[in-house]
Formats: C-alpha cells, sequence, structure tokens
C-alpha cells in the first residue's frame, strides 16, 4: 500500500541548488506527488500550480470541477446504505444519457406531438390485439418517455434485479480477509464496502444509461421495468431504430406499440407471471459464485491512491455461475421463461399485425435478432451480474405458440397462462408437436362431481338449526 494515502503527496524536497533547481524541477515537471490519482487528471508541464500537491492531485481542474471531484469521492466513502450506491447509480446513468449516444443521438425532451402520436398508437394497436388474443388489455395509459425519463422510471427495478447479487460481493469483500485481521481491518474494510457499493453504483449506472439509449420501450427485455398498466415508447429511439429500415415511421412506431402493448396484457392479466419471472432470476442468482481469488488478489493489492482497481475487477467480472444441476436447471427454467413471454408476444403480435401493415414481416426479423444478439448494456449487465437476460429460444417458443394457436385456438392457447404448472418446458420447445397434440387433461367429470356435491349439500340438514320440536318440548 502506498506510504501517501489518497495521493496527498509530501511537497518536493529543497533542491540542492536552489532557485535554479527548483526552476529545472518545474520545467521537467518533476516532484514526487503521484500524477494523476482517481484519475481526475494532470497538471501540463509546467502548467500552473505544477509545484502544488493539490494542483498534482487534481490537474488544471477549474473551481467547479473541482467541487464535483470532491463532491463524488465524499460520496464514495461515506456511504452506507445497501450493496449499491443506487444515488450514485442514478447520477451516473443521467450522465451517461445526457452525453448521447455512439451514433451521436442526443436525448430530447417529449414534446406534445411525440405524446400524442404514441397514445394514438397505443390506442390502435390494443385495438388489433383484440383479435389475436383473449387477454384484455392491460395498459390503463400510454406515455411517451425521455431517456433519462426511462432510467427514472425503471431503477426501481433494475435495485430488485441486481440488489442480491452485489449483496454477495459486499459479503465476500469481509471474507477474504482471515479472522485474526479483519478485527485490525474493520475500518478498512468498511471503506471498502463503501467503495464497492459506489464502484457496483458507477457500472450499473452507466450500463442503464447506455441501455437507455437502446431500448425503444419499457418491455424490451422481456420483463416488466416500469409500473404497471403504463405502456410507455421513446420516440427518440423509436425514430433511431427505424432509420434505416426503409419503412415508414408510423409503421415503425405502430410495430412496436403492438409489442409493448402484448406485453401489458400479459403482465397485467397472469398475476403470478412477474414474480415468477423475478423469482427465477433469483434462483439463478443464488447460484452464482463470487471468484474468490480474484477478490483476493484485488484485496491484497488494495491501494486506496487507486481506486479504479474495484472497477476494473467489476468491469472484467467476478461471478462464476456454478456447473450443478441445480444451478443448469435454475438456467434452463429462465431461459424457457424468457422464451415463453417473447414467444408468445412475438406470435400474438404478428397475428395483429400481418394483415394489416406490409412490413410486419420484415420488422419482425429485425426484432427478433435484435433480442437474440442484445447490445453493449446487456452485454455490461452480463460482465457485472453474471446474468444474461435473453430469450435463446425466441423462435421454437414462437413457434409453439402459433402451434396452439392453430390446434386449440386463441382462447385455448392463452388458457396455459392460468398457471406456470400447465406452460411447456425446456423439453416442449425441444419437440412443440408433442406439446402441442398431447392429450389434454379432460376436467368435466370432475367438475360434474363437485356440481353434485354442492347441489346436494342443498337437502341435508342444518346441524345449527334446532329442531322445532325440541323448542316445544
Amino acid at each position: 500500500m502506498s506510504d501517501t494515502p489518497f495521493g496527498f503527496g509530501l511537497p518536493p524536497e529543497e533542491p540542492d541548488d536552489g532557485d535554479e533547481g527548483k526552476k529545472k524541477d518545474q520545467q521537467s515537471g518533476g516532484g514526487q506527488g503521484p500524477a494523476n490519482p482517481f484519475g481526475f487528471g494532470s497538471p501540463g508541464a509546467g502548467g500552473p500550480g505544477a509545484d502544488n500537491p493539490l494542483a498534482a492531485m487534481f490537474g488544471s481542474m477549474n473551481p467547479t470541477d473541482l467541487g464535483a471531484a470532491f463532491q463524488q469521492l465524499g460520496q464514495m466513502l461515506s456511504y452506507e446504505g445497501g450493496p449499491v450506491n443506487w444515488d450514485m447509480a442514478k447520477q451516473i446513468a443521467r450522465q451517461t444519457v445526457s452525453q448521447g449516444t455512439a451514433d451521436g443521438t442526443k436525448d430530447f425532451s417529449v414534446g406534445p406531438a411525440e405524446r400524442s402520436a404514441v397514445e394514438e398508437a397505443v390506442r390502435l394497436a390494443d385495438l388489433w390485439l383484440d383479435d389475436a388474443t383473449s387477454l384484455p388489455s392491460g395498459a390503463g395509459s400510454a406515455v411517451a418517455w425521455s431517456r433519462a425519463e426511462w432510467v427514472e422510471a425503471t431503477l426501481p427495478v433494475w435495485q430488485e434485479l441486481v440488489d442480491p447479487v452485489a449483496e454477495r460481493v459486499g459479503a465476500a469483500m469481509g471474507d477474504v480477509l482471515p479472522e485474526e485481521m479483519q478485527a485490525m481491518a474493520g475500518p478498512l474494510i468498511g471503506m471498502m464496502r463503501s467503495m464497492g457499493g459506489a464502484m457496483f453504483g458507477t457500472q450499473i449506472g452507466q450500463a442503464v444509461g447506455v441501455l437507455a439509449g437502446e431500448v425503444v420501450g419499457s418491455t424490451d427485455i422481456g420483463l416488466p421495468l416500469g409500473p404497471s398498466g403504463r405502456a410507455a415508447l421513446l420516440p427518440v429511439n423509436v425514430e433511431a431504430f427505424g432509420k434505416d429500415l426503409g419503412v415508414p415511421r408510423d409503421e415503425v412506431r405502430l410495430y412496436l406499440a403492438l409489442r409493448e402493448a402484448a406485453h401489458q396484457r400479459l403482465f397485467a392479466h397472469v398475476p403470478w407471471l412477474r414474480s415468477h419471472l423475478f423469482g427465477t432470476v433469483e434462483g439463478y442468482a443464488r447460484g452464482i459464485k463470487v471468484d474468490t481469488a480474484k477478490l483476493e488478489d484485488v484485496v491484497g493489492q488494495f491501494d486506496p491512491q487507486n481506486p479504479e482497481e474495484l472497477q476494473q475487477a467489476l468491469q472484467q467480472g467476478m461471478f462464476q455461475p456454478e456447473d450443478t444441476p441445480e444451478q443448469k436447471a435454475a438456467l434452463a427454467r429462465l431461459e424457457t421463461a424468457l422464451a415463453l413471454v417473447e414467444g408468445w408476444v412475438d406470435a400474438v403480435v404478428h397475428a395483429a399485425a400481418k394483415p394489416r401493415l406490409s412490413s410486419a414481416d420484415a420488422l419482425r426479423e429485425t426484432l427478433r435478432r435484435r433480442r437474440a444478439t442484445g447490445g453493449p448494456a446487456e452485454q455490461t449487465f452480463a460482465t457485472l451480474i453474471g446474468l444474461e437476460l435473453r430469450p435463446r429460444r425466441l423462435r421454437d417458443a414462437s413457434r409453439l405458440w402459433a402451434s396452439l394457436t392453430d390446434a386449440r385456438g386463441v382462447d385455448g392457447r392463452d388458457a396455459l397462462w392460468a398457471h406456470p404448472d400447465m406452460l411447456p418446458n425446456a423439453s416442449d420447445l425441444d419437440d412443440p408437436d408433442g406439446f402441442v397434440h398431447r392429450e389434454q387433461l379432460d376436467f368435466s367429470e370432475l367438475d360434474k362431481m363437485l356440481g353434485e356435491a354442492a347441489g346436494g349439500s342443498a337437502g341435508k340438514p342444518d346441524l345449527n338449526k334446532k329442531d322445532e320440536d325440541d323448542d316445544t318440548e
């Protein structure tokens, strides 16, 4: 560990040749202070204040940047909340959004015209979906969000997804030290956990900010990220999505509204689905182990003068799924659940759009490829929490739902959402025809028996009622 913690180095010794030596030292950029602690920049050679240890620490920052740097450092060291500093995550996400995407697209506030267009698209999409599914509308309202508004609305759900895994990292940071050292290193462990929460918050914030530049609605990753019953589209991203497709803007918006509205129907009228999906994610996360060897290496070489080391370790990934039958089964359940949701939406939207939109096939294939490959932000989440929220078997699931529609009709297909045990499993995706034509359980006789039992109870005596003869006597 450095003898000059946090970069506050000792002032340079007086040179032997007096003022001449001091001038040479300034011209050569000499001095013993660290050149770039915290990554906040370094002063130029011969710049003002080059012999000042604070100038060596913070470079040629203006007072505003210097205050922001101290504020960020204070947040990192004073944080005492959960495993992720979500205040910092939100701040970083909004900063990432304000910088724009790699193609130069900037975020902007949504105007009345865009809001009206989104509301009309969702309204029309709901009308079309009425013919394609027995589930009623689930969108009580339709909203048009900017990227910044998407960040604000979805952070609570990201917290629910990420906190369980991040909690394990925080605990592992203290566990890697021997017990006899933990008591002595208490303040250091507390500082490391605070910085770990801040670094995790920084990385999550960056990923959410980048993802805000890619998504077109609130359900792109197959999970309900926004408030319940609120269909949302991001006009700036819808515009970017359809830019090079050669498809009219209105058709692109309407097709994406169909997908958003279909997701809303599913999550609104299948009450167990949300908890089932999040429980599946949590079950998979429980089987992820922290690479303690890598963490021990980081802790052993940790230097408060170099807090970026923790961030680099997070970027490289410290999570490894356990190669156990239980973890493989959890992964299969997660992939199947995501595929069934996306496959149902794909099949229903295609049935609603195909007769009405000439571009339906092209838009469907574009979105399938987009979901199959994922974007940079999804890859970042996979590195950070060891989890890819990607429906690997989307096409298989879509074919199965389409076959169910042909064999059982819309009502028979949608009735499978009544209970999770009725849904197809991973092996059914391997043999969709077998599942579609499997003999369905006939509950008619059981219903008849229950009905007769209920009706027969009307003729039974009421044991709580006194007999009139008893009263007479």
